[in-house]
């Protein structure tokens, strides 16, 4: 992913699954279409990071700030 959304969310109430999918959700109603990747800082997530929560890959980063959520298109492999 060269260009995303960056989402903030610090609501302790929301699970990190609720938190990706309303990220999600903004940047297909933004862009028109629906982001595949995730990037969060280590600490932001509590479990499943590396994973994919459906359709949405998480990657952890740390240069990524605790609560944000880098959203978008990662670019094809070849």
């Amino acid at each position: 992913m060269e260009i995303g959304m960056l989402w903030y969310d610090d609501d302790h109430k929301r699970t990190l699954e609720e938190k990706v999918r309303r990220a999600a959700t903004y940047y297909r109603e933004k862009h028109g279409q629906m982001p595949n990747l995730c990037v969060i800082n280590p600490r932001t997530a509590s479990n499943g990071a590396g994973q994919a929560l459906q359709d949405i890959e998480l990657r952890l980063a740390p240069n990524v700030l605790l609560h944000h959520f880098w959203v978008g298109v990662a670019k094809a492999t070849q």
